[in-house]
């Protein structure tokens, strides 16, 4: 992956739905457990589950093509989307509504372990709590509304510098 995202919009759907885990979840939860599990992953396997990039909203780091699916379906965004995301979730106010299980067959061992641990270590946490969680040195060090570097959230991690270089050579 490297430091340039490249979203795989059909893993990025199995996620959303693999977090919300057969059961109607509150979006900003979801969310917030998809940049979590990212760190973990990124940490652990030098790349992002399924290479989205972040944005530093008011509201912590949110994962911009996870969200684009969400306010379609909210009916708040695009017109159309690449993918048939109405077969797999609904948007219900807040709430995310999965319409089938995930396919885990597009997933990795590594990615599963990473989402279950994000959902075991954060999915009890209140909003707030969640809210804090998130907003990192690298949500702090980015303007509102733009894209949060990968650089930026390696740092934040206790393997960051050595993640760095690895990053910034897979570039070249």
């Amino acid at each position: 992956m490297g430091i340039r995202p490249r979203p795989d919009d059909k893993k990025a759907i199995e996620v959303i739905l693999y977090v919300t885990s057969n059961r109607r979840s509150h979006m900003y939860r979801v969310l917030k457990l998809l940049y979590l599990a990212d760190k973990i992953h990124l940490g652990r396997y030098g790349r992002f589950i399924y290479g989205d990039y972040y944005r530093a909203m008011k509201s912590g780091p949110v994962p911009s093509r996870a969200f684009d699916f969400v306010k379609f379906m909210r009916g708040d965004g695009a017109r159309s989307m690449p993918i048939p995301v109405h077969a797999a979730f609904e948007v219900n106010g807040r709430h995310i509504v999965p319409v089938r299980p995930a396919d885990t067959e597009l997933l990795s061992q590594s990615e599963i372990e990473c989402l279950d641990e994000a959902v075991r270590q954060y999915g009890d946490l209140t909003e707030r709590e969640l809210y804090d969680r998130s907003k990192d040195q690298a949500w702090w060090n980015t303007p509102e509304n733009k894209p949060i570097s990968t650089v930026e959230i390696a740092r934040t991690l206790p393997n960051g510098e050595a993640l760095v270089d690895y990053l910034l050579s897979s570039e070249r």
